[in-house]
Formats: structure tokens, C-alpha cells, sequence
């Protein structure tokens, strides 16, 4: 089986995208047994601090500037997840070629099962060169009219793409179900794609930035979690089982206690 190279992107800022990519790479690893994340937003990275990796001796700037292997920039998660920084020092953008990595994707990451692509915001230079460089593309938007018109242009520009990538579906993020918020539905017809999964807003995601762990790996029983995790077996091609493991094990406390 090839490798998938999935482009989690947005069309602007601020709507959660590199939360996304960091959580769905750990749920993933329930499904596959090599995931990588990698860093595609150089200019303004943030990849690295969901890991608590704010100073990584060797980082994807390195590569770009013909200054260290492809795997020295690796790093491994506990849960087994790859995941590839980019530097958070401003000297370090000065001569960085993200072409270098477009071309060795495939390559590179030939035995890996997913590798996922957090993709700079909008539609500049960094964001168009991992729309090239994927096979798949994730839309991550926010329940209000705003980031669904910029995922029309996406999908303008993915369409005048001589390789186009396939836009997999839609990610909804901060979903808080109110009445002043575009519904499931409603986002899905505009934007003619599936909506894949729903990350409801919870409280949970930023706690856990702030201490330095993310929801996927210490809050398993959480609502964002489990929204993760059911993304992560809709990409899998699986049937999420969570609700068997937590049936089973009321019904062994009933029988153990009763």
C-alpha cells in the first residue's frame, strides 16, 4: 500500500487546523502503524509546541537548507507518532527551499502508512507547494460563513492544478451548536464535500496546550477526543469501536459488583 500524504489546510488563521493536525496524528496511530506529522507552515510554525518541543536540535529548516538529513529531522512521539518541527527562530527562514521537501515526500516516506501536512493558512506560496505535494486534502473550517468562502477558492485553485490532490472532505472545528452557527448541513451543502467529523468546542484542547499535553493521548474520554478518534477511523475505512469498549466494560463492573 502507498503512502497517503493528507494536506490538513484552511483558508485563513485561527481556526484550529494545527490542533487538528497534531490530535489526528496520535488517533491515527490506533489505526496505522507509521503516521508522521510534518510542519508545512515554515514561515509561522507552531507544530512543534503542542509537543512541548520549543527547541529541537535539528529541525525541517535544516533539510531546506541542504543542511542536514531528511531523518535527522525526525522526532518520535510516545505514542509512536513521527513528527517532523520546523524552527521557531525567524534566522532560520532565510534560504529555505520548500521544494526540496515536495519532491522528496514520496520518496521518503515510501513504507509510512499516513503522513499529514499542516499547511500554512490561505493561499501563498507555502500553502500552494503542499497542495502539490499531497495526494488528499482536509478542510478544516469554523461553523460561520467566512472560512467556508475561502475554501471555495481552495477548491478553485486545486482545480487549475495540473496534479490535483483530492479534497477528502470537510473538518468542522469549534462547534459550540448554537443557534447563530451554520449547521452540519447547512456547511456541507454549501461546500458540496463531506463532513468527515465535528470537534466540538472544549475547554479540554486549550487546558492541555497550556500544560503541555494534548487531548488525544490524556483525555481519551473526552468529547474532542472521541471526535478525533472517529475522524481517525473514517480515514482508516474502519468502524469506530469505542462505544463497544465502553459497554463491555459497564457490563463486567455490573456483573463484578452486583
Amino acid at each position: 500500500m502507498m503512502v497517503r500524504i493528507i494536506n490538513i489546510c484552511s483558508g485563513k488563521g485561527g481556526v484550529g487546523k494545527t490542533t487538528i493536525t497534531a490530535n489526528l496524528g496520535i488517533a491515527l496511530q490506533k489505526y496505522y502503524n507509521k503516521v508522521a506529522i510534518i510542519d508545512f507552515n515554515i514561515t509561522t510554525s507552531h507544530l512543534g509546541l503542542y509537543f512541548d518541543m520549543y527547541t529541537c536540535p535539528v529541525t525541517l529548516n535544516n533539510f531546506l537548507r541542504n543542511e542536514a538529513k531528511l531523518e535527522d529531522t525526525i522526532y518520535t512521539h510516545p505514542s509512536g507518532l513521527k513528527i517532523i518541527p520546523a524552527s521557531l527562530k525567524i534566522s532560520d527562514i532565510v534560504n529555505v527551499d520548500v521544494n526540496n521537501l515536495k519532491n522528496n515526500l514520496k520518496q521518503f516516506f515510501y513504507d509510512y502508512d499516513i503522513v499529514l501536512l499542516d499547511s500554512a493558512p490561505g493561499l501563498g506560496r507555502e500553502a500552494l507547494i503542499a497542495l502539490q505535494a499531497c495526494d488528499e486534502v482536509l478542510f478544516v473550517v469554523n461553523p460561520h460563513i467566512p472560512s467556508l468562502i475561502d475554501i471555495e477558492k481552495y477548491k478553485q485553485v486545486i482545480s487549475s492544478l495540473q496534479s490535483r490532490p483530492v479534497p477528502t472532505g470537510i473538518i468542522i472545528n469549534m462547534f459550540r451548536n448554537k443557534n447563530y452557527e451554520l449547521t452540519v448541513e447547512e456547511i456541507r451543502q454549501f461546500l458540496e464535500l463531506p463532513v468527515i467529523g465535528v470537534i466540538p468546542e472544549d475547554e479540554k484542547i486549550l487546558a492541555g496546550f497550556n500544560k503541555k499535553f494534548l487531548v488525544t493521548a490524556s483525555d481519551k474520554k473526552s468529547s474532542a477526543s472521541k471526535s478525533f478518534f472517529k475522524i481517525a477511523a473514517r480515514i482508516a475505512g474502519v468502524e469506530y469501536n469505542y462505544g463497544f469498549w465502553e459497554r463491555l466494560k459497564r457490563a463486567f463492573k455490573k456483573e463484578k459488583f452486583s
